[in-house]
């Protein structure tokens, strides 16, 4: 069976330096891109993250040190795997919670605005936990009946992820074969930046979701407390985090000159 599809959509995978999403980088990212005709493009980039890998990551993906040395920079590779993603919903594996957000990380420290506007993302790890609940070799073996050999193999990952999301839709009466469905299906919980520090309350509108503001709305905190923002922007918080908090502040600042 294939996707249905009203736009083409990037299934992808990362391996990293650890899962710190705003301190970890990424070694090797790996992009599938499925057209709504059917035809797909594929590329794998291995990364020099610029840091130490440290033994027990590598011993998981098997990227050492050695490996990446004479890579290229994410910085000098990000302008291609934005091209390659730019006009595409994203599709993933544990994505919306690890991948979008440090994919996001790496494009904004390359100097890149990135986003999720005018996309959606389908996080086919959500789905498999919703109606199985397992790990992506257990999914690709649960729904594809194959053994996923080379996991934690950026490629394998990729590749298995969306053989997995179409075996899922095959297999389920309650999914549709459309993108948007999937999405909101594979979102656990919506918030307005990828890591997960501010959502949205019933109205829509952007609250804090930890700390000792978690519950308030943002634009009353920023108005009743202005140098919490400033310790935001300067905190060890992600540069997506504090685009989403920038962007509401200056919209509030737009609309008190509107009135």
């Amino acid at each position: 069976m294939s996707l249905k599809l009203s736009k083409p959509i990037c299934f992808f995978d990362l391996e990293t330096t650890g899962i710190n999403i705003t301190t970890d980088r990424i070694v090797e990212i790996s992009i599938l891109k499925v057209f709504p005709n059917g035809t797909e493009e594929s590329k794998t980039w291995l990364v020099n993250p610029e840091m130490s890998i440290p033994p027990e990551v590598v011993a998981i993906h098997g990227i050492s040190n050695e490996k990446v040395a004479n890579e290229p920079t994410f910085k000098e590779i990000a302008k291609d795997v934005y091209n390659m993603i730019k006009d595409a919903d994203l599709g993933g594996f544990n994505s919306n919670r690890f991948d979008i957000p440090l994919l996001a990380e790496e494009m904004l420290r390359a100097e890149i605005d990135f986003d999720m506007k005018n996309r959606v993302a389908v996080d086919v790890q959500t789905i498999f936990h919703k109606m199985e609940k397992r790990t992506l070799s257990a999914a690709y073996k649960f729904y594809c009946d194959k053994n996923l050999e080379d996991a934690h193999s950026a490629e394998a990952d990729t590749n298995a992820t969306y053989e997995v999301l179409k075996s899922q839709i095959e297999r389920y009466d309650d999914l549709k074969n459309d993108v948007k469905f999937l999405a909101e299906f594979s979102t656990q919980r919506k918030f307005a930046d990828f890591a997960g520090f501010i959502s949205y309350n019933k109205e829509g509108e952007e609250c804090f979701a930890f700390g000792k503001h978690k519950g308030k709305k943002v634009i009353e905190v920023l108005e009743k407390e202005p140098g919490y923002f400033g310790w935001l922007l300067n905190a060890d918080f992600p540069r997506y985090t504090k685009k989403v908090l920038t962007a509401i502040q200056l919209k509030n600042k737009f609309n008190d000159k509107l009135f």
